[in-house]
């Protein structure tokens, strides 16, 4: 029961903030927007705006901002219709999914870095009478420094001590202290597992503002390890053992919920931003597939109808439920395999 409530919990966090995008952005450029709905199938509840219908449905596994005009030629004469808005109105509607979706992420990693603590450059401790202490090196001393490479962040002191202790010459690691920066010749000794330590301990600490700046890194690191999986993906033999849908995130939820609630907020920003890159795709009925007609028709003028690329898209919206249904059929196999 709580698995599925946190299912349910986990596609709120996705599909609500994707359709919102969309419905901002199509309400700040002017766009009629005919119907608002957070799931699919069945409407269970109905609310009809000075415009637009607000719905929620019984299926909570998708969602629409259904505009005006989107796939069709019959609000050709409508001004405020989204075929009729300009170009680049289209495409930040369209990206705004994406863009939300990405937003949620963010957000998710700062709460992940604020809560958990972010490892700090700043030291907890020193070893007394290791290689760090004996150089004068204290704890509360920040490394700024380890030889020439600069360093902002305990990642970037780790990096740079493997480059620099490969072969346990001296080093000279430089920290701030009391606002001054300071420079300390360290002699790395060999510990048990003949690998060469200087003994520093690293902080954790919780500051909003490092979270925020730490969330921002992660989102960008994040997305490109993602996108890398992605192309790498297309390259496997065994593309389907790879892919799954909502099913197979029932197993991959309850598993995560069994280490925490931060392990739950970071599996929100991976799918989050799992969902902004899928939707970007360049595929008919997603967002990068539209986005591509918008520039296509760009380019070739009247060449493309609105009824020919409402055709495409509904063709795109078939074999994406085709998709849909295979994965999930995949994934019951997995689950009795």
């Amino acid at each position: 029961m709580i698995t599925i409530l946190l299912m349910v919990l986990l596609f709120v966090f996705l599909i609500f903030p994707h359709e919102l995008g969309h419905f901002i952005a199509a309400k700040a450029f002017g766009v009629q927007v005919n119907e608002f709905a957070f799931g699919m199938g069945p409407a269970i509840f109905k609310k009809q705006g000075k415009e637009t219908l607000y719905s929620i449905r019984a299926i909570p596994l998708g969602g629409y901002c259904a505009m005006e005009g989107e796939d069709t030629e019959e609000s050709e004469d409508n001004p405020r219709a989204f075929n009729n808005k300009r170009w680049w109105q289209k495409i930040i509607i369209l990206l705004a999914g994406a863009g939300m979706n990405i937003f949620i992420a963010f957000i998710a990693l700062s709460i992940v870095a604020g809560v958990g603590g972010i490892i700090s450059n700043t030291l907890a401790g020193v070893t007394e009478g290791g290689p760090a202490y004996n150089a004068g090196i204290r704890g509360g001393d920040t490394i700024v420094a380890v030889e020439e490479i600069e360093t902002d962040s305990w990642a970037d002191v780790i990096d740079a001590l493997d480059l620099k202790l490969s072969d346990g010459s001296p080093i000279t690691v430089t920290v701030k202290r009391s606002g001054q920066r300071e420079s300390f010749l360290v002699t790395p000794e060999k510990n048990s597992d003949g690998e060469y330590k200087i003994g520093i301990e690293a902080s954790i600490v919780h500051n909003p503002a490092a979270a925020i700046k730490n969330g921002a890194k992660a989102t960008v690191d994040l997305f490109g390890a993602l996108f890398s999986s992605l192309k790498e993906l297309f390259k496997s033999e065994n593309v389907m053992e790879q892919v799954s849908g909502p099913i197979g995130m029932v197993q991959i939820v309850s598993e995560t919920t069994s280490y925490g609630g931060l392990y739950f907020v970071y599996l929100v920003a991976i799918i989050s931003l799992n969902l902004a890159l899928f939707n970007l795709l360049p595929f008919p009925a997603l967002d990068g597939g539209r986005i591509i007609f918008v520039i296509i028709r760009l380019i070739t003028g009247k060449a493309i109808s609105d009824s020919i690329e409402g055709k495409v898209h509904a063709i795109g919206m078939v074999l994406l439920i085709a998709f849909a249904i295979f994965v999930a059929g995949n994934d019951i196999l997995k689950l009795f395999g």
